[in-house]
């Protein structure tokens, strides 16, 4: 058995469209995974849009979203997902940073109510779900598939997932900030073992200490972590939006040179770990 995933989107903060950017790609954050047999969304970035069409095509009825928090570029694809517009489909929305502030579907409703957007949540024709925990539960969603949460740093609070299945796991860290010097327990403790670990890699090292309280980590400190943590995999994921192509070939060469199990990620790229 194998967990694999698909990058719909790989960017942070503000989806970039421009012939720069086609590379790595310009879609926020958003990830397919398939894991013990199961179909499960990490975040609803404007990635979501494209993998949405995919859905309608192959008929999937059943959708698991899972939020690591619900700053704009991680849930502005929602409103343009095609599957909860048409009955017979279940979505159920998941995250662990709002339990005592108003709960997830709040937070959605706003989003989508006029002005910002013509169409009201209420609108939607799909079985909508909204499910709040708490960031450090482990959560029972599906047979086969463990799911584990560690709360992040980040502001207004974000939450780390690892999923297990078959043996084999994915760890999805992001958005978080790094303290110089002082590892995370929170991002240790989740990711330890891993087979593969995509992490929030906005900047770099030489760039952080003028993006300190801004809730985002370093590429060389994804390295640190995974390679205290033995993970076999890292992912370098949640690229700035000023980072175009050119930028990102050297992050990939940089971060090769430093540790061969570093990749960056591709929007459009799939993985596969056996």
């Amino acid at each position: 058995m194998s967990i694999s995933l698909k990058f719909w989107g790989v960017r942070g903060s503000i989806a970039c469209a421009a012939p720069r950017y086609v590379g790595f790609g310009g879609n926020t954050s958003c990830v397919e995974v398939h894991a013990g047999g199961h179909r499960l969304i990490l975040d609803a970035g404007t990635g979501i849009r494209e993998l949405g069409h995919v859905l309608e095509q192959d008929g999937t009825r059943d959708i698991i979203l899972l939020l690591t928090h619900t700053h704009w570029d991680h849930i502005n694809g929602f409103p343009f997902f095609l599957p909860v517009f048409h009955e017979g489909r279940s979505v159920r929305v998941h995250a662990g940073h709002l339990a005592d502030s108003g709960g997830v579907r709040s937070v959605f409703e706003g989003q989508m109510m006029q002005p910002m957007f013509p169409v009201p949540l209420d609108a939607l024709r799909a079985g909508l779900t909204f499910e709040d925990f708490r960031s450090g539960d482990a959560l029972d969603l599906l047979p086969g598939v463990s799911v584990r949460t560690a709360p992040l740093r980040h502001p207004n609070g974000a939450t780390g997932y690892r999923l297990d299945a078959g043996g084999k796991s994915l760890c999805y860290i992001t958005d978080t900030e790094h303290v110089p010097g002082e590892p995370d327990e929170n991002v240790l403790g989740l990711i330890e073992g891993a087979d593969l670990v995509i992490y929030d890699s906005t900047y770099t090292d030489e760039e952080f200490p003028e993006k300190v309280g801004w809730g985002h980590s370093t590429w060389q400190e994804g390295i640190r972590l995974c390679r205290a943590a033995g993970v076999k995999q890292l992912a370098i994921f949640h690229h700035d939006p000023d980072h175009d192509d050119t930028f990102m070939e050297g992050v990939e060469r940089d971060a090769k040179n430093s540790w061969d199990k570093a990749l960056v990620a591709r929007e459009g790229t799939s993985l596969t770990i056996e």
